[in-house]
């Protein structure tokens, strides 16, 4: 397992999950098919221990939820970060985060959404590699699966400083497509990096699908 050095997980996870319906943070995970107990696991709980081992500190963005989702962040050893104006949406909570990590001295962050299964440690493992030995013009490594970019993707000083520079109701892809020379991608044999769980149909499908 590569060392985290200086390296702060980020979660952001203070959406209000409106086509949902419910909070998609407290989810069950994995989801529980039909004749199967629940494992007492949730997306949230499952994403703080899955970066655990591969960060120094995980922190957890939350909003309006934050009641409901802190019992869970403070009982799998993470840390809460309010955000303060949640309604500017998941940019806003993107920079609440990397405010923090540097207000720790830290200048390195691994970000990933609460939406979605967390990556396998395989993964984490490649992208903590890759990140350990990017050369000075690389600001961020950022996962790929066939042909597609998700999460988490690890941000450096410079790609942290390009992010908080933004207005809070700015946009993350728009940034890094503004600094296409300086990311990296790292191809992973890893589908959950790219799922992405918005409706009860999202969900429902996970259950169908070979995510373990």
């Amino acid at each position: 397992m590569t060392p985290a050095r200086n390296l702060y997980a980020v979660i952001l996870a203070a959406g209000e999950s409106t086509r949902m319906g419910t909070d998609k943070a407290l989810l069950p995970w994995p989801p529980v098919a039909p004749g199967s107990l629940p494992t007492g696991q949730t997306f949230l709980s499952a994403a703080i221990q899955a970066l655990d081992p591969f960060s120094e500190r995980v922190i957890v963005v939350v909003g309006k939820n934050e009641a409901n989702l802190a019992p869970v962040i403070y009982a799998t050893g993470a840390s809460v970060v309010r955000n303060p104006n949640p309604e500017y949406g998941q940019f806003s909570s993107l920079q609440a985060g990397l405010r923090e990590v540097l207000n720790h001295g830290r200048d390195a962050a691994m970000i990933t959404l609460v939406d979605r299964p967390p990556a396998i440690a395989a993964t984490l493992d490649a992208l903590c590699s890759a990140f350990a030995e990017m050369p000075s013009e690389v600001w961020a490594i950022v996962p790929e699966y066939k042909g597609k970019h998700g999460h988490p993707f690890l941000a450096g000083r410079e790609m942290i400083e390009a992010f908080l520079k933004a207005p809070p109701t700015g946009n993350a892809r728009e940034i890094e497509h503004q600094n296409l020379r300086h990311i990296s991608y790292v191809a992973v044999d890893d589908a959950r990096v790219t799922m992405n769980v918005d409706t009860t149909e999202d969900y429902a499908a996970l259950s169908q699908q070979a995510v373990k």
